[in-house]
């Protein structure tokens, strides 16, 4: 039969009409009469849309492709968009509709026109959006006349269809009228958006149009973030990350790709919005009642909020869609079946129609409305996530920020007070911004959940009946259960962490002292302790991992026992068993309903959270601020805040200029000429003022000075009388009690140029007494954001002699310092912030201290050079407070003080003529100085031996780096030969090789366990649900239906029979499940524990008997970071991650491999499937990677500005550079958003797209089902089993990717330990066994050196070349040569430390190098040259073995010259030492190691430069003793200051690891141009 347009000639039998031929064509009642006549004019408006399109889109594609991609106008929208979008989706939906219900109707007929104006349609609707969106993006909006015209006539051609409907009383019963009437609506209210764009649009008719601009933030390159930007579709989809995510794969994304953040995401928006809210709620009545915090966050943020729960709740009501449909295709497919003819409906105007109830009756229809509702419900909720991140993370934002503005007000009588501790602030920026955060994410579920959870107990009570109730109650009953195994996760949590805070502590220490332990021969005693605590800690983790598993346990179980108990109530109750469209619907819904449940007890735990967060947060707000500063400054009184609402200054950030001086412009005043004309010569000006740190006490009182503009003043005073308080006092920073401050006023033309932001007071160039560093490079330290002026810049460090510590610095004033950076010591630190004063154009100067940490030299030299002749050339004013009163004749006005008040003030000459006293005072206090001086000038300076640490650590720290380099190089030979391939290589692959260790240290049992009960889980689950379909279809098609009738009479013996035979074997495979659940979640925790417990034990016995090279040249803080970070991810990240994707993972498999046994003709479809989600998970693995690892990184920055602001308040307040660190607050917080914003929406991108693959699963899962349903292939039942799991899938695919993509992060922890489980142990065991060394060796002492050479290391020089040598038994022997020459190398080749190549050492006749090491070490003792004490008692630093007994403590310690002080402690020798012996001095910690050397009774002692960092008294002292008490020992000692080895029986001068000079010192002496004479001369 032909196809034509209106279908053949037909005889229309019909009760309306009587029986007669008629012609498909005959128009004879009337043209709009013949339905097919009216279809064709429906035709009409689509083609002609086609036609003129076509040709403009090409010329359009042509014309664009020759452009790069423009950035901005693509995301130029016009009036409607999104609505247009919406509209134009439901308008294909409907024609899709239209077309198969049109296919339907025809059934055998061929009437063309039922369906092809649906189809041309369907492509019309298309064109339009895709030439709407062209338009759009290319700004045309000329080009829309084209879609009004045609929707009008495609309004006016429905229209008219549908009255011909009305006319012919077809009415909504019928489907065909209900999509007509559908598409009217639609069409009309496009034309409606189509007129307002025009409307919107007017210019678009004048002959000039004005120029549209793309939003603001767009015009700028830097954002990167389209989000807020694209259309519709791109939004839903995410489909404008596809360039980073897949670009990702060849080349890593860097903070620069990610770009900027949008302006409506910035910090600083969000901060100004929560400012506002928070601020409105001060009320004029009640001006003290603090603003709640909840209610600012509601009025900044709900509304998003608000969206993201719509958006959630759409989502929730679509999933319900799934079970609907399931019962839907399994009721219809059986009858469907049955009876194929369907009746045809109802035939008006030569045309026949279906019913409107007939469509969802339809398998194929509800087969596509479960895909689209899949979809839908899939997009809405990516969207409700997305929007709660989004808000979230403004949140956050927008909290640091207030925080952070916080912080820079806050007293600091409250920092130094306590109130307000660092580890708080830290705390607040850290954990609570991150609690409120999540809270955020998590909050739409805390109202959604409940609805979900009601609305399925409903739908389960309409499918089962009561017995569903019954079930459901289970899950309920079980929810409060999981909420207190979250509590306990959290307790448990908390205990752990206190544990390994512990361990770490106790590890630094030993990695702090590792040389000591090894001299000492001690590892093995606090690797003891440090495992102990590991025990310690492991046994809470035990605990966690037990109630881990429990609840993943419950997660799992409780489905199985809720199917349980439904489906055994309703035996029990109804009798009769469920129908299987029944059965699996309640299958289908149980799976919805766990997953609310179980979040709910989180979301729950993390309302409490943040409750708490709420509440620090409200106290931090409400705490002390500094007071205002507008007495300052008596008559223009801005204060800070009002700069900061000046209407501009929100503004002012978007504009194209540079970021730095935009919030408050701090640029510095350029130099003033004004200096003579000015009216005063006071500076500053206190009268009768009385300060206060808050406690109402006052700490300074009856204070007036002034100091005068352009001199030095010196503020001086015994330790604690209040000189650096007068300094703060005179900033501000104390709380004024009475009096006031007077700042001079700035020349005149300079008010107006600054008056508009405050700067009512001079920044102040202000140098702390404890030194403050930012993390940054030394250059920015120094010039603190001021211009950088290279002659200026080179006087400074000139001035504070800081050139040579910058040159031993690996890249010189380029090189990190500060927290994360380099540590320098205390002086260098000094002098760097001494040098941030001196380098700042200020007019005044505050100096508080600057000369504590210097000796004596460079006080001299910063005292000529920089304060005499840098400050006093620029006539800039000086207040200087010292200690050193040798400099009282540079001052030009001096203050001293006393207890807190001023005892003098005026010039040196005025208080010599009225304050005799004093002067003389200070007289014999010079004196005793001078005396210092002398001393101190024969020692060896601090710095040199500063600068000499420096350089150590960088020597050995750049050997490191070359070898790390070739070790690296050789890692990437071995991995791939071709070096094109390996970066994309290198990228994508999963560490299979690390999983393996990983899990093999957790032992082969544990592993052959899991794997082994986790198959075993899965098959049982699937049995059960296969049991239960085939239960439910034994009844429906207890026999085959054909002889249904005959098998009537047989039923009622059959059923008894087979529920007696099905019941029970269900209950036993429910059983089994639960069971299985448990054993599952229990083998995979302990396994991660196991592995946990060996890999550490592992890494902590490799790192304590590693040579000591190896603690060179790897950094500490590498180190750590093993036992940290990384061992924190291996004990408590990996085991869930492990877990959750072998779970999702074997979850997907299952599902797939039941519905390709159910209906083999899915696996066709499977393969592209497979093929996509390969790619998906590709892409997306290293993308998540890199961007995780850009959160990260820009996290840590973000943190220690904060804690850095904390610490440095008063100094950048005295700077005035508040502005500049808000700014740099800001960025850092906005390039962390950006990552964080990037990576969530990465994820998704993923979401999205695996979500999507789901439900296509789905689609072809039910698509094969009824196909094969045609050749009677599955029973009904098992249609349902492979349904409910394809709805399984969609949920678990994103797992399978996010875990494996975390799972690759987590491992590369496994790898780092790895790593350093490979390096080296020194040779412990000897060629001599312990049994053969004689009990008291060595008894003499004798040392025979024999043309030794050694060196650290293999690969390195030797340090030692060919040095004989020979030390009688009980002589002195020192050794001295100049840095580098080797001499430490020596005292470390006594105990084997270094590598012995040649020659040998014998000691008492024994080669030192056949001895076992233990042995050696532990019968010689050693003083190093940095004195290590641990945290302990002062009996565990002496003696840790416990081997000694009390008086022979006290007797080392009575030598050490320390008894007395050890006496008056409390608890004598059980006195408590802190972390690295913090609270004795350097010279008390000395003595200690001379008293635990003395404690170990060995005839050879070795003194290496013990005597660096002691006073001359004790130094004396040490002397004598070290002659008496050790008379009858061999003494050999590495000198430093030649003049402590002039007694020795013998001197050793070594060069460049050679013997230069060996003999008697006098013999030595005598050569007057030897190496030792020449030392000596030096010294003198």
């Amino acid at each position: 039969m032909a196809l034509s347009f209106c279908g053949s000639n037909k005889c229309i039998s019909n009760e309306s009409i009587s029986n007669k031929c008629v012609n498909a064509y005959s128009v004879d009642e009337g043209v709009l009469n013949n339905g097919c006549f009216v279809d064709a004019l429906n035709l009409v408006p689509h083609v002609f849309l086609l036609f003129i399109t076509f040709p403009i889109l090409f010329i359009g594609w042509g014309s664009q492709s020759s452009k790069v991609q423009i950035h901005h106008n693509t995301w130029l929208h016009f009036p409607g968009h999104n609505l247009r979008w919406i509209l134009t989706f439901s308008l294909l939906f409907v024609h899709v509709c239209e077309f198969a219900e049109g296919i339907v109707s025809n059934q055998n007929m061929d009437h063309l026109h039922l369906y092809m104006p649906a189809f041309m349609g369907f492509i019309a609707a298309t064109t339009s959006v895709v030439y709407y969106h062209n338009i759009e993006t290319s700004n045309f909006p000329k080009l829309l006349l084209v879609l009004f015209i045609y929707w009008v006539l495609a309004f006016i051609t429905k229209s008219i269809k549908l009255w011909k409907y009305a006319e012919y009383n077809v009415g909504p019963q019928y489907l065909r009228f209900c999509i007509t009437a559908l598409l009217v609506i639609l069409y009309a209210l496009l034309m409606a958006v189509e007129m307002n764009v025009i409307r919107v649009r007017k210019y678009v008719f004048f002959t000039n149009p004005p120029k549209v601009k793309p939003p603001e933030d767009l015009q700028d390159l830097g954002v990167r973030f389209l989000q807020p930007f694209v259309n519709l579709l791109s939004k839903a989809t995410y489909w404008w990350m596809n360039p980073l995510i897949i670009g990702a794969h060849k080349r890593p994304i860097e903070l620069k790709k990610i770009g900027k953040l949008p302006i409506a995401m910035r910090a600083l928006t969000n901060y100004l919005r929560l400012k506002d809210a928070y601020e409105d709620q001060r009320t004029a009545e009640d001006p003290c009642r603090p603003p709640s915090i909840w209610r600012s966050m509601y009025r900044a943020f709900g509304r998003p909020i608000l969206l993201s729960s719509t958006f959630r709740y759409l989502a929730d009501l679509l999933g319900f869609a799934g079970p609907l449909c399931i019962l839907g295709i399994v009721k219809h497919l059986k009858v469907n079946n049955d009876t194929n003819t369907t009746d045809k409906g109802d035939v008006y105007f030569g045309v026949h129609f279906m019913s409107s109830s007939m469509l969802l009756q339809n398998t194929s229809v509800l087969a596509v409305l479960l895909f689209l509702a899949l979809v839908l419900q899939r997009t809405f909720l990516q969207a409700s996530y997305y929007v709660t991140i989004e808000t979230g993370i403004n949140l956050r934002g927008a909290l640091l920020a207030m925080i952070y503005n916080k912080i820079l007000r806050l007293s600091t009588s409250n920092m130094s007070m306590g109130e307000m501790t660092l580890g708080q602030i830290n705390n607040l920026v850290a954990i609570e911004t991150n609690q409120l955060m999540w809270f955020l994410f998590l909050c739409p579920n805390l109202w959604a959940m409940p609805v979900q959870i009601v609305m399925g107990v409903i739908l389960l009570y309409y499918f089962l009946g009561f017995s569903a109730l019954v079930g459901a109650s289970v899950i309920v009953l079980l929810a409060p259960i999981q909420y207190l195994v979250a509590t306990k996760l959290a307790d448990t949590q908390k205990s752990t962490l206190e544990y390994s805070t512990d361990r770490l502590k106790k590890t630094t220490e030993i990695l702090k002292g590792i040389k000591l332990l090894k001299l000492y021969a001690w590892e093995n005693i606090f690797c003891d302790s440090v495992e102990e605590t590991r025990g310690k800690e492991l046994t809470s983790l035990k605990t966690f991992a037990l109630y881990t598993s429990i609840s993943i346990f419950m997660n799992t179980a409780i489905p199985i026992a809720a199917v349980l108990v439904t489906f055994v109530m309703h035996h029990l109750i109804d009798k009769t068993d469920p129908s299987p469209s029944e059965a699996f619907a309640a299958l289908a819904l149980f799976h919805i309903l766990v997953t609310p449940l179980f979040l709910l007890s989180t979301v729950v735990r993390f309302a409490v959270k943040a409750l708490v967060s709420v509440q620090k947060l409200g106290e931090f707000l409400q705490s002390d601020e500094i007071g205002d500063d507008s007495w300052r400054n008596g008559d223009m009184s801005v204060s800070l805040e009002a700069g900061k609402k000046h209407p501009g200054a929100t503004k002012v950030i978007n504009r194209k200029q540079p970021m730095r001086y935009q919030m408050d412009n701090y640029e510095q005043p350029t130099r003033r000429q004004m200096r003579p004309t000015e009216t005063e010569d006071v500076a500053v000006k206190v009268a009768n003022g009385f300060f206060t740190w808050g406690s109402n006490l006052s700490t300074l009182s009856d204070i007036n000075i002034r100091i005068p503009t352009g001199q030095l003043t010196m503020i001086v005073g015994q330790v604690g009388c209040g000189k650096s308080s007068l300094l703060l006092a005179m900033l501000g920073e104390m709380q004024t009690i009475e009096g006031s401050v007077y700042w001079s006023k700035l020349p005149d033309f300079e008010m107006v140029r600054e008056g508009n932001i405050s700067k009512n007071r001079h920044s102040v160039a202000y140098a702390a007494q404890k030194s403050w560093l930012l993390n940054a490079t030394v250059e920015e330290n120094i010039t603190f954001g001021s211009p950088f002026s290279k002659q200026r810049y080179k006087a400074v460090i000139d001035a504070c002699s800081l050139q040579p510590d910058i040159d031993l610095l690996p890249f010189g004033d380029q090189t990190e310092i500060g927290e994360r950076g380099i540590n320098l010591s205390g002086g260098q630190r000094q002098r760097i912030c001494v040098a941030r004063a001196l380098y700042q154009n200020t007019n005044i100067v505050f100096l508080d201290d600057p000369f504590s940490a210097l000796d004596i030299h460079l006080s001299d030299h910063l005292m000529q050079e920089g304060i005499l002749k840098f400050l006093e050339d620029d006539k800039r004013t000086v207040v200087l407070v010292t200690h050193k009163l040798q400099y009282l004749i540079h001052a030009d006005w001096i203050i001293a003080m006393k207890d807190g008040s001023v005892l003098r003030e005026g010039t040196l000459k005025d208080i010599q003529t009225h304050d005799i006293e004093l002067y003389d005072h200070w007289k014999t206090l010079m004196n005793k100085q001078d005396q210092d001086l002398e001393k101190d000038i024969q020692q060896d300076s601090q710095t040199t031996l500063e600068r000499k640490t420096l350089r150590r650590a960088f020597y050995s720290r750049e050997a490191k780096s070359q070898i790390d380099d070739e070790d690296e190089e050789e890692e990437e030979e071995e991995e791939d030969d071709d070096n094109l391939s390996t970066t994309t290589n290198r990228r994508s692959k999963i560490p299979w090789k690390v999983c393996w260790c990983y899990l093999s240290s957790g032992g082969y049992f544990m592993v052959f366990l899991m794997v082994f009960s986790k198959l075993l889980k899965h098959s049982v689950i699937v049995a059960i649900d296969y049991w239960l379909a085939l239960w439910t279809s034994s009844k429906t098609s207890g026999t085959s239906p054909t002889d249904s009738i005959s098998s009537s009479r047989t039923t009622l013996t059959s059923e008894t029979l087979q529920d007696s035979y099905y019941l029970p074997v269900f209950i036993i495979l429910c059983a089994a499940g639960i069971t299985l659940c448990l054993i599952t979640s229990l083998s995979v925790e302990f396994l991660g524990l196991s592995a946990a417990t060996s890999l550490h034990h592992n890494l902590l016995n490799k790192i304590i008997h590693a040579p000591i090279r190896f603690f060179d040249i790897t950094p500490l803080g590498q180190i750590l970071n093993r036992f940290s970070a990384d061992t924190n991810i291996i004990d408590q990240h990996i085991p869930p991650t492990l877990e959750s994707l072998t779970r999702s993972t074997l979850l997907c498999l299952s599902a797939i491999g039941v519905i390709s046994s159910i209906t083999p003709a899915f696996l066709v479809a499977l393969v592209p499937l497979a093929v996509a989600f390969y790619f998906i998970q590709k892409y997306f693995r290293v993308a998540s990677k890199d961007l995780q690892d850009l959160d990260d990184s820009t996290q840590l920055p973000l943190l220690c500005h904060f804690s850095e602001t904390a610490e440095g308040l008063t100094t950048i307040r005295a700077f005035r550079h508040e502005a500049r660190f808000k700014q740099r607050m800001l960025e850092l917080t906005d390039t962390n958003n950006t990552a964080y914003l990037f990576l969530s929406a990465a994820n998704r991108w993923l979401e999205v797209r695996t979500d999507y693959l789901g439900a296509v699963i789905v689609l072809t899962a039910a698509g094969a089902s009824i196909w094969s349903l045609r050749y009677g292939l599955p029973s009904g039942g098992l249609v349902g089993l492979g349904l409910t799991y394809a709805l399984t899938v969609t949920n678990y695919l994103n797992w399978v990717v996010r875990n494996l993509a975390d799972l690759e992060v987590q491992m590369s922890a496994v790898k780092k330990v790895k790593s350093f489980l490979s390096t080296e142990s020194e040779n412990y065991e000897g060629s001599m066994d312990t049994s053969q060394v004689p009990e008291n060796w060595p008894q003499d002492g004798e040392i025979k050196i024999q043309d030794l050479c050694a060196r650290y290391d293999p690969m390195l020089k030797p340090v030692l070349k060919h040095v004989n040598a020979y030390i009688k038994p009980g002589q002195k022997v020192g050794i001295c040569g100049r840095t580098g020459s080797g001499k430490s190398s020596l005292s470390l080749a006594f105990f084997n430390m270094v590598d012995i190549f040649e020659g040998k050492i014998v000691i008492d006749g024994i080669d030192i190098c056949k001895l076992p090491l233990q042995t050696l070490r532990s019968r010689l003792s050693i003083i190093l040259q940095d004195p290590v004490l641990f945290s302990g008692s002062i009996r565990f630093n002496l003696d840790p073995e416990r081997t000694c007994s009390d008086d022979r403590l006290w007797e080392a310690l009575e030598i050490a010259q320390l008894k007395n002080m050890v006496k008056a402690l409390p608890g004598g020798i059980d006195a408590v030492v802190t972390e690295g012996g913090e609270n004795f001095s350097v010279g008390q910690r000395q003595l200690f190691c001379l008293a635990r050397a003395f404690v170990r009774k060995s005839s050879i002692f070795i003194m290496d430069e013990a005597t660096a960092s002691i006073d001359m008294a004790t130094e004396n002292i040490l002397q004598k003793v070290v002659m008496t008490a050790f008379a009858d020992r061999t003494v050999v000692t590495i000198a430093h200051r030649v003049h402590t080895i002039l007694t020795a029986d013998l001197v050793i001068v070594m060069k460049r690891g050679n013997i230069l000079e060996y003999d008697r010192p006098e013999t030595l002496l005598e050569q007057a141009d030897g190496m030792f004479a020449s030392f000596v001369k030096a010294d003198m």
